[in-house]
């Protein structure tokens, strides 16, 4: 495999440029894939003139760069509903000259956006978030986990967004995405992981008429969490939001049409069996009643049984034989409870607590490998889609970096290393990826091919603006 060179072979009577790159002939340019095209780039971008020499995140632009590196912190979302900039901490060796006065990550975003929105002809722009804290442990919407980081990305950046999801399966050239940002998901694993699927056991679906879907699951060490979403005209369900409610094992759930909802489920320590009433709002929120008893036993179920949606009926199994008992409930949805009646002992079936029906509708949740993902991935099937990953939407792209797990490998388009793993970055170009090599700080770090983004910290030194005029680069 090619080892790293000292320089390019032309570089020595290469002429000094005003700009870091120049654009190719616009023939060239359309035809020119973006997996084959080399970008300058930043290596944390927001420190500025602090340690190295960027400039601004305008100056870092406007000099041709098109990927612009941002190390982000969840420390203070609860009061700052945002993320913060900084690299071992918020704030730290972040340089402001002619940057956001602050450190939040929705003013840094809306500077490159607003850039962006200055220059529709300019190349593609990557915005990575190195991510410095589990993100996964932010167990709410309002506790900043990546259900308000996709909210925060697509309401910044709107249309210029391009989407993982919507990353065509051919190739795109470099002018079919001019005048639009990617945002790439970098640095902590398990928050990277968990962007591309989840985990569980247990789960449990419930479906109204409105396409309003909840799922419910345990974490299988005793945490419950849910899923809202919506399903959709094509039967695919768009999950919107993720969070932990409760304690307990084995839940289920029950939705009516105005978005009231009846979850069941047995303690974790225990064989006592409680209930929680929710409240699900128009963007997948649900608000929570308080936990109570209702009962002992074990593998609870929960359906209503009438049009208006306020009477249930709750089949369970004794903690002690294979005998099952029964309830009937009714909600009252403004005091966010349940009054219980009639338990007895039936012979009816606990119904499958994994399938939803409304009208043509079907939804069915599980839990399967897919790939490398482990035996508890949480799947969705519907009607007309089979194995779905249950997660979020997948508005950015994860990163694969060197040493990652097979699964961050999986459907991967970005791939990373340190500048000085010229093999790893070969190889990630002669399989059609976009790769970046990080603290490119020296010619003698350039591989052959060059990383697609060589991600450097001082971007206007001579041999940097050579290198790339050499290669070809594009802005």
């Amino acid at each position: 495999m090619p080892q790293p060179r000292a320089a390019l072979p032309a570089l020595a009577a290469a002429v000094l440029v005003s700009a870091l790159v120049t654009a190719a002939p616009a023939g060239a340019a359309a035809d020119l894939p973006l997996t084959s095209a080399i970008f300058a780039a930043t290596h944390n971008s927001y420190s500025g003139d602090l340690d190295g020499a960027r400039g601004s995140i305008v100056r870092q632009l406007d000099e041709g760069v098109r990927f612009i590196e941002l190390d982000i912190h969840d420390n203070g979302y609860a009061t700052a509903r945002d993320y913060a900039i900084g690299h071992d901490s918020p704030g730290d060796a972040v340089d402001h000259t002619g940057n956001p006065a602050s450190n939040l990550l929705r003013d840094w975003l809306t500077t490159i956006n607003a850039w962006s929105a200055a220059h529709p002809t300019a190349a593609p722009v990557t915005v990575a978030l190195d991510i410095k804290d589990d993100l996964t442990d932010n167990t709410s919407y309002a506790a900043g986990n990546l259900a308000a980081l996709n909210q925060e990305l697509t309401s910044v950046f709107g249309a210029r967004l391009l989407r993982a999801s919507d990353y065509p399966a051919a190739t795109p050239t470099v002018d079919a995405l001019r005048g639009r940002v990617l945002v790439l998901l970098s640095g902590d694993g398990r928050t990277r992981t968990l962007y591309k699927r989840d985990a569980g056991t247990s789960p449990a679906v419930a479906m109204n008429a409105r396409g309003q879907v909840v799922e419910v699951h345990d974490s299988g060490s005793g945490d419950l969490w849910y899923w809202s979403g919506t399903y959709g005209p094509d039967g695919t369900v768009t999950w919107l939001r993720h969070g932990r409610y409760d304690s307990g094992v084995t839940p289920a759930v029950a939705l009516n049409d105005a978005g009231d909802l009846v979850e069941v489920h047995q303690s974790q320590s225990a064989t006592t069996l409680w209930y929680r009433v929710g409240r699900l709002a128009a963007d997948g929120e649900i608000t929570w009643s308080a936990s109570r008893q209702y009962d002992n036993g074990v593998l609870p179920t929960v359906r209503f049984t009438d049009a208006a949606g306020t009477r249930l009926h709750e089949i369970h199994r004794s903690q002690s034989n294979s005998q099952n008992w029964t309830w009937t409930g009714a909600l009252d949805a403004a005091a966010r409870t349940v009054s219980w009646t009639g338990n007895a002992k039936t012979s009816d079936a606990r119904p499958d607590k994994t399938t939803a029906v409304s009208g043509t509708s079907r939804v069915r949740v599980w839990t399967g490998a897919d790939g490398p993902t482990p035996a508890t991935t949480l799947r969705v099937d519907t009607d007309r889609r089979a194995g779905d990953r249950i997660r979020y939407p997948q508005v950015a792209f994860t990163e694969f970096q060197q040493g990652n797990s097979a699964e961050l490998q999986q459907d991967a388009l970005y791939y990373a290393a340190p500048a000085t793993q010229s093999s790893f970055i070969v190889s990630a170009r002669q399989a059609g990826k976009l790769a970046r090599g990080w603290d490119f700080d020296s010619a003698s770090r350039a591989s052959d091919p060059l990383a697609n983004y060589p991600a450097t910290n001082r971007p206007y030194d001579t041999w940097y603006r050579n290198l790339l005029t050499q290669a070809g680069a594009v802005r």
